[in-house]
Formats: structure tokens, C-alpha cells, sequence
């Protein structure tokens, strides 16, 4: 239960500087999260030359790069769920710290004497459990913190920010390479230096992001959700619910008065996950957003994190191990600035306009078209270069003014505040499962038949899955225009007020008396 009167205060507040401070807080860390997780497509053929003599077997690369997934996969679970046990506020910061440890770890992953294979394995899992966990606290932080009309908007501009983790992975390696090109010429070994020097880098707005993670508000649907229970647990009347900063946390969110929410508790209105999601009408809800992003995942994770090899397979590279690395990422640099991050842009400035789902529906279609285009007619595309290339950045714009960013918010905005973090820790894992699914099959699967030949048929059976997105699309609603409490089914309920200035009592939004309105 809420207090109806704080949150119309926060639905209809106007864009504030706290609002700005959450997106860049939140939006920074999914900077450093997607720079960490797709740097490694640039990293795995220097570690190749360097380690392996440009033979990395499939099976070995594979798990390097589907590390991160795996340890992403289990964050994504564990945090969102202990963000709706104990808040969002206090684990907050502790998720980016696992990301700045882990990436200084990967930094310094073995020698040529020991290996770096399984050390590089084990700390890009520690650090994927970071990444995992920024993704159900970040997006629901955004969420509960935003106003009706431009909640949408907020999230996706947190989410676009990964455009600028992948576009800024490339910069930062090929400056580098630049930079060791004498010494590379001269010997091969001195990629070492190069792939740590990148990795190491992704935890610069980390350190830059940890202070103000550490010292973020609790989110104040979260505190009036823990109030009210607290107070249903006790058989209380009224609960006086403290915010540490209440003049930060309720002025600094749209309004000019100072208010302390004293939330007036009922009977028990709430139910169980397990007895939330025994309804067919909430399940088909966390089914659809879990489904969903599966699916975008099998494609966008088995492209993006081989990137690389599908630019290598049609002619991009060198006869040298420089020019090979740094066509590579030269490649991966043009696809992220003509298409991927216009298509976070795009998302951020229309979301509010056309709507979350027909956003997510129509870049499925294109996607599925994309795809198999490229898949059946991939030997005549291979032949002209730049259309296949043109084809190519188009479905990375429609990737990202699409699914990518819908799967992200949708999640935030449509499930209980009870059971909101945990949802979309769920819904986020089952996307990491497709990645998984992608990171461990696409290396061998794409030489079946011979070097490359199983590649087309791959990029066909990634239409498949974007034929599936778009129809478990249409289990879940349109989120746009609407409150997290009519979304979400919270009970919402009047509440005194306590003026922090005068001491005086105010009701908000009815009497007392008034009863519990539930959706």
C-alpha cells in the first residue's frame, strides 16, 4: 500500500534535477556495464594472437565470452530479489563495486606462463554478477523515481547509455592499438598489453558513478510499500514512515512542500509470489516479458558479442595481426555509430509518442526480415560488401529502436511494486539465457559444413526467434500514459501527511475511513 496523495505528487511532478542525477547515476553504470561485456568481442582475437597463435579453439572462446552471461544470469536473479527484500538503496552501490573489482581482476588476468584462459573466465563471471545486478536496480530505481509522462523516457535514455558503452569499447582499443602499432609490428606479445589496457578502462565510470550509487535515496514507493507492511505485520493503526532525506526524497521529485508520508495501514491486501503468479493473467505477464527478451537475446548477444567474426567472415581484416584487430574494431566502430546508438536515441525520443509495444513489435518484424534476408541471400550480400554492411547496421539500429530497449522497460513498469525488482531480475535472466544459448553455440555451429558456411543458416534461425518475440508481445499491455499502481495492481491508500516545517497533519486524497482502491 501507498500513500495516494505522495505518489500523485511524484506522477505529476516536472522533470527536476534529481530526476536528471537519477538517469545519469543509473545511466552510467550501464555505460560501464556494456563497455565491460562488449569490449570482450574486441579483446578475444588479441588474446587469440597473443596466447593461442591465432588458433583459439571454439570451445575456449566460447566460455570467455559467455562467462560474463553466465554470472549476469545469476545477478540478475539474486539482486532483484534482494532488492525487494531489504530496498533498493542499500544494494545499490554494491553491485557496481563488484564491477570495478571484477574489471581490475579481468585486467589482470594470468601470464603466458600460467594461462589466462580459466582466470579470465572466473573473474569475468564475478564480474557479470555486477552487471547482473544493475539491471533489475537501475531500470526499477528509474521507474519508481519517474513521473507518468516521462517515465519511459527516462528509462530508455538509462538504457541508451549502453549505446555509448559499445560505441566507446572500439575508440578505446583502436587508440590503443595506435598507440602500440611500433611495438606490435615489431612483436605480436605486446596485444597483452593492449587487451588489459581496454579491459581496465571500463572501470573508470565506475569509480567516477560509485560515491553518488553509495549515497542514493530510497526509492519512496519501495519505503511506503515496507511501511505499510510493517504496519499490516503489527496490527498498527499508523505508521509514521522516516526517510532519511525527506526534503531530498519528496520535494526534489516535483513539488514544493515538504512532506513526511504517515501511511495509514489496513488489513493485509497482498498476496504471495507463488500465489500472485498462480493467476494465469500474471504469469502470461511474466511469461511475455521473460519470453520476449529470450528471444531478442538469442540474436542481439550471438551478433553483437561476434561481431568480429561476422565482419572477418566477410572480408574485413588484415594480413597482419594489426591491421586484422584493428579492421575489426574499425568495423565494429562504424556498425555502433550508424546504428546502434541512433536506435537508443530514437527509442528515448519517441517512447513517449508511440508506445512501448508498438515499438517492440514493429522492430521484431523488422529484425525478422533483416535476418533472413541476410541469412538466404547471404553469398550475393558477401559479394557487395557495403550492402551487406548497410543491411547489417539496420538491424542494429532496429535492434536497439526496438526490443532491446522495450524488453528493459517494460519489466519495471508492469509488475507490483512487491514483487517489481524480482520480475525484472527474472525477465532479465531469461534474456541471458538466450546469450548464453548464443555465446556457447554460435562459434562452432557457424564452420559447420566448413569455415564460415554454417553462418547464413544461423542468421535464419535468429528470424525464427524474433517471430517468437513478437507474438508472446502480445501478452503484455502497453505501459504508456499510465501509473506503476494501475500497472502493477497496488493497493493505494489516503494517507496523513506530517509537515516536516510546521509539524501540522494533512490528508491527502480522501478520509480515513476511505477504503483500499485496487486495480
Amino acid at each position: 500500500m501507498a500513500d495516494a496523495a505522495l505518489l500523485e505528487q511524484i506522477d505529476s511532478s516536472k522533470l527536476t534535477w534529481f530526476h536528471i542525477r537519477t538517469i545519469l547515476v543509473s545511466g552510467v553504470g550501464f555505460y560501464t556495464d556494456a563497455f565491460d561485456l562488449f569490449v570482450i568481442n574486441l579483446v578475444t582475437p588479441m588474446i587469440a594472437y597473443v596466447y593461442y597463435e591465432n588458433n583459439m579453439s571454439p570451445l575456449v572462446e566460447g566460455a570467455i565470452k559467455a562467462a560474463s552471461t553466465f554470472g549476469t544470469l545469476f545477478g540478475q536473479l539474486i539482486f532483484g530479489y534482494l532488492a525487494d527484500k531489504y530496498g533498493r538503496k542499500g544494494i545499490y552501490g554494491l553491485s557496481l563495486a563488484i564491477i570495478i573489482f571484477a574489471t581490475v581482476g579481468t585486467a589482470c588476468s594470468g601470464t603466458k606462463i600460467a594461462g589466462v584462459a580459466g582466470v579470465l573466465i572466473f573473474w569475468r563471471f564475478i564480474l557479470g554478477i555486477g552487471i547482473g545486478g544493475d539491471y533489475p536496480l537501475s531500470a526499477v530505481i528509474t521507474s519508481e523515481f519517474g513521473n507518468t509522462n516521462t517515465r519511459g523516457q527516462s528509462i530508455a535514455a538509462v538504457f541508451s547509455m549502453q549505446g555509448f558503452g559499445i560505441l566507446t569499447a572500439p575508440i578505446v582499443v583502436l587508440g590503443l592499438l595506435a598507440a602500440f602499432k611500433p611495438a606490435i609490428e615489431q612483436n605480436v606479445d605486446y596485444m597483452d598489453y593492449v587487451w588489459r589496457l581496454s579491459i581496465l578502462a571500463g572501470a573508470i565510470p565506475g569509480l567516477a558513478t560509485l560515491y553518488f550509487r553509495l549515497t542514493f535515496p530510497e526509492s519512496p514507493r519501495y519505503e511506503a510499500h515496507a511501511a505499510a507492511k510493517a504496519a499490516e505485520g503489527s496490527n498498527a493503526t499508523n505508521l509514521r514512515g522516516r526517510p532519511s532525506t525527506p526534503r531530498e526524497r519528496i520535494s526534489s521529485v516535483g513539488s514544493d512542500e515538504e512532506f513526511e508520508p504517515i501511511i495509514q495501514a489496513k488489513p493485509a491486501a497482498g498476496t504471495t509470489f507463488a500465489e500472485h503468479f498462480s493467476k494465469w493473467d500474471n504469469l502470461k505477464l511474466l511469461l511475455g516479458c521473460s519470453i520476449a527478451w529470450f528471444a531478442l537475446d538469442v540474436a542481439f548477444y550471438g551478433i553483437n558479442l561476434n561481431q568480429s567474426l561476422v565482419l572477418a567472415s566477410i572480408g574485413v581484416g588484415g594480413s597482419t595481426p594489426y591491421e586484422d584487430v584493428f579492421s575489426r574494431a574499425l568495423g565494429n566502430l562504424i556498425i555502433s555509430l550508424l546504428g546502434t546508438v541512433p536506435g537508443y536515441w530514437v527509442t528515448v525520443f519517441t517512447v513517449e509518442k508511440l508506445g512501448r509495444i508498438p515499438i517492440q513489435k514493429f522492430g521484431f518484424i523488422i529484425l525478422a526480415l533483416v535476418l533472413l534476408s541476410l541469412g538466404l541471400w547471404f553469398k550475393s550480400l558477401v559479394a557487395n560488401i557495403p550492402v551487406f554492411l548497410t543491411l547489417y547496421t539496420i538491424g542494429q539500429f532496429f535492434f536497439n529502436f526496438g526490443p532491446n530497449a522495450t524488453t528493459f522497460i517494460l519489466p519495471s513498469e508492469v509488475f507490483p511494486t512487491r514483487f517489481r525488482s524480482t520480475c525484472h531480475g527474472i525477465s532479465a535472466a531469461s534474456g541471458k539465457l538466450g546469450a548464453i544459448l548464443a555465446g556457447f553455440a554460435f562459434a562452432p555451429l557457424k564452420d559447420v559444413g566448413g569455415k564460415d558456411k554454417g553462418l547464413p543458416w544461423l542468421l535464419v534461425v535468429f528470424a525464427g526467434f524474433m517471430v517468437v518475440g513478437l507474438f508472446v508481445t502480445s501478452w503484455i499491455p502497453e505501459t504508456k500514459g499510465k501509473t506503476l499502481e494501475e500497472l502493477g495492481g497496488d493497493a493505494v491508500i489516503s494517507a496523513v501527511r506530517y509537515d516536516v516545517v510546521s509539524g501540522d497533519e494533512t490528508h491527502g486524497g480522501g478520509t480515513d475511513d476511505e477504503q483500499l482502491a485496487t486495480a
